[in-house]
């Protein structure tokens, strides 16, 4: 009787766990889900100036436009692609009122890295981003080739002269150059995938519970019939 209360107990407790689990994943999945709708909507909006002094957590997706001239001078960031490479161009920009941004004017491929690119006057319409790209395993940027491996905005900005503001352009600012404008793509959403494995692991729990129970019962009964 002892063996089978343990095997019990043994077999609540863990199914308990793992459907807490499940159920967790599943509020997450509620959480993420109106969380990358919010960031959507706000990546939809209508553009507004830049701010003063723009909050990276506030304000980032914050859809922005402003007029001005793209200035010479740029970092092309190293994109590994499939079967290559391509580059993605940030270059400094000169707003009206005088203030320096930066902007990210799209990516192009291995091939163009060296072209000469058109600048001065332009509307630039976009996001603002703070990409969290860089990490203790990122090369530092050869900076000889012009050659960095992440977007970092603070160091992009002390290369550049510029604000540690990037606004990364929805609409082409060049021919040659394809925008890649922010989006949701980059946000993990694994909460289904997370729900649907604890709530597995809680169904091969209670089988398993009601398995070592009928392989107890049925022990007792033979030893009962030995007698």
């Amino acid at each position: 009787m002892q063996r089978l209360f343990f095997i019990v107990l043994f077999g609540l407790v863990g199914t308990s766990i793992l459907l807490r689990l499940g159920v967790w994943q599943v509020q997450r999945l509620g959480w993420k889900e109106n969380m990358l709708a919010e960031i959507e909507s706000r990546i939809s909006a209508a553009p507004v100036a830049v701010p003063a002094a723009p909050d990276p957590e506030a304000d980032r997706y914050l859809p922005v436009t402003e007029k001005g001239e793209v200035l010479a001078g740029e970092i092309d960031v190293f994109i590994p692609v499939q079967g290559g490479a391509a580059y993605r161009i940030v270059a400094p920009f000169r707003t009206e009122d005088g203030r320096v941004l930066m902007v990210d004017r799209g990516i192009v491929p291995a091939g163009a890295k060296n072209d000469i690119r058109p600048v001065g006057p332009m509307t630039v319409t976009g996001n603002l981003a703070w990409p969290n790209e860089a990490d203790k395993f990122t090369p530092a940027p050869d900076t000889a080739g012009n050659i960095w491996y992440a977007r970092d905005v603070p160091a992009m900005a002390q290369a550049l002269g510029t604000e540690p503001i990037l606004i990364v352009a929805s609409s082409p600012t060049a021919a040659g150059i394809e925008p890649d404008p922010v989006d949701t793509d980059g946000i993990p959403n694994d909460h289904l995938n997370y729900a649907i494995t604890w709530f597995s692991l809680a169904a091969i729990w209670v089988a398993m519970t009601a398995y070592f129970l009928w392989q107890t019962r049925a022990r007792r009964t033979d030893k009962g019939k030995d007698r």
